[in-house]
């Protein structure tokens, strides 16, 4: 078993007062929810979520798994709470906007509030990533991570972050984690060539 994604997170911080990036490697994409995606009731959420994980990893084609994706997506979403779903549609618009900070006070409210609420620690996790904050985007993912060690969203953006930080090794591992659980995810299996090539060298 590899090291604790706590111990990650200190190597990556450690590592990030003088980070190894190539200049022409672009991270993927932010894997963050669809701007439309079908509505999805509380009913036997977990169940409905088990399902549609497993259909994921078996998904024929790109387009099927996008159809998938956009179902855990609303899933993911479902806080069960009004106060929390009007927080955090605010969120949303103030991270559309730009203003990183209001959509960060709003979510710390969010998680004071429902603290269970895996999708509020994912989306502050983005956030300081686009803040380039990388410890603090580093610690939500870990939390993400420790109540649903598939989200593909938070594992892409584990590999994103640690590659950032010139961790590559870890980077790797992290993207095929995520490749793992959502083998259609976009502009992550590009990376994890180019990674793969570079940590465990081409084949001769």
């Amino acid at each position: 078993m590899g090291p604790s994604l706590s111990i990650l997170i200190t190597a990556a911080v450690l590592g990030f007062a003088n980070p190894v990036t190539a200049q022409d490697r672009a991270p993927p994409p932010l894997v963050e929810p669809p701007a439309h995606m079908p509505k999805a009731q509380q009913g036997d959420r977990a169940r409905n979520l088990e399902f549609l994980l497993g259909a994921l990893k078996v998904a024929p084609d790109e387009t099927s798994a996008k159809a998938i994706e956009d179902r855990i997506w609303a899933l993911w979403q479902v806080s069960g709470s009004d106060t929390v779903d009007v927080l955090m549609a605010r969120v949303k618009q103030a991270s559309d906007a730009g203003n990183f900070d209001l959509a960060l006070r709003l979510l710390d409210a969010i998680i004071e509030i429902q603290p269970q609420y895996v999708e509020a620690w994912n989306r502050r996790a983005t956030i300081f990533f686009l803040k380039k904050d990388f410890s603090d985007s580093l610690a939500d993912i870990e939390h993400v991570l420790a109540k649903e060690p598939r989200h593909f969203g938070a594992l892409a953006g584990l590999g994103t972050i640690l590659e950032e930080v010139g961790d590559d090794k870890h980077a790797l591992e992290a993207y095929r984690k995520a490749l793992a659980v959502h083998p259609y995810l976009k502009g992550v299996a590009e990376h994890i060539k180019a990674l793969a090539d570079k940590v465990e060298g081409r084949d001769i």
